[in-house]
């Protein structure tokens, strides 16, 4: 049964017309019922964040739930560097402690839909509470050939500043670290939900709708999300993942 992350989408193959070939295309449009968002921050160079990256590989896009894995890169100085960890994630982490009123960032922290969510243990997806429908825009993510464009719909917003914004996540799955050094020496590591890339767009008026581009590798495969927010990136209000064949 088709979900509603994947419930529009298509896939148009390679075309090849009078000797030239046409880019492939697919797309994916958002449906009745906004996803769960899932953003963990984890390292590692923490010894407590493998049990949450394995918690967070049970979530999978099927059950209505965007993961998104933001490395830090706090704790690199323990020991061991975090290949997948950047500034742009980290910042966000710490945007999102300043938004929620925390005192100091950590690790894992999982947070759900814009709130710290410290019941994340052994919690299955079909209990997490997805986005409220009611101040979800509409939605549509397109790709042709490398290029991932956003269209946003145009929505009357609950912000008072009647604008949104947004940010794109590249991700990256099944990916494994043998670790060294530091808290985590002699493990292997693995991951998903990995963000490789994570882009912040400039906010726009809700009334007028919005449109955004990423431009990926040659024969990239990831997945690409993108999340719809408030003007300060740290609530989201709708999100959407793509996957189109290489």
């Amino acid at each position: 049964m088709p979900t509603a992350l994947s419930r529009f989408a298509v896939f148009v193959g390679t075309l090849a017309v009078a000797g030239s070939v046409v880019a492939q295309t697919c797309e994916v449009r958002s449906g009745p019922r906004p996803p769960a968002v899932v953003e963990l921050y984890t390292s590692e160079g923490c010894s407590s964040c493998p049990p949450a990256d394995r918690w967070l590989s049970t979530l999978k896009p099927q059950d209505n739930v965007l993961a998104l894995s933001f490395h830090v890169n706090y704790w690199n100085h323990l020991g061991w560097r975090d290949p997948f960890a950047t500034r742009e994630t980290t910042a966000r982490q710490y945007l999102l402690k300043d938004a929620l009123g925390g005192k100091h960032v950590y690790t894992p922290q999982v947070v759900l839909n814009g709130r710290d969510h410290r019941g994340w243990y052994g919690q299955r997806a079909g209990n997490l509470s997805g986005l409220s429908a009611a101040t979800a825009p509409a939605l549509r993510l397109n790709r042709q050939g490398n290029v991932v464009t956003a269209q946003v719909a145009a929505t009357t917003g609950s912000e008072p500043a009647g604008e949104l914004a947004g940010y794109w996540a590249v991700l990256q799955d099944g990916l494994v670290s043998k670790v060294t050094r530091g808290e985590n020496a002699g493990e292997d590591l693995r991951h998903d939900h990995v963000v490789s890339l994570y882009q912040p767009v400039p906010a726009w008026k809700a009334s007028q709708g919005g449109s955004a581009q990423i431009t990926l590798p040659a024969g990239s495969a990831q997945r690409v999300a993108f999340v719809v927010t408030n003007p300060g990136l740290t609530q989201p209000l709708q999100a959407l993942v793509l996957h189109c064949p290489a």
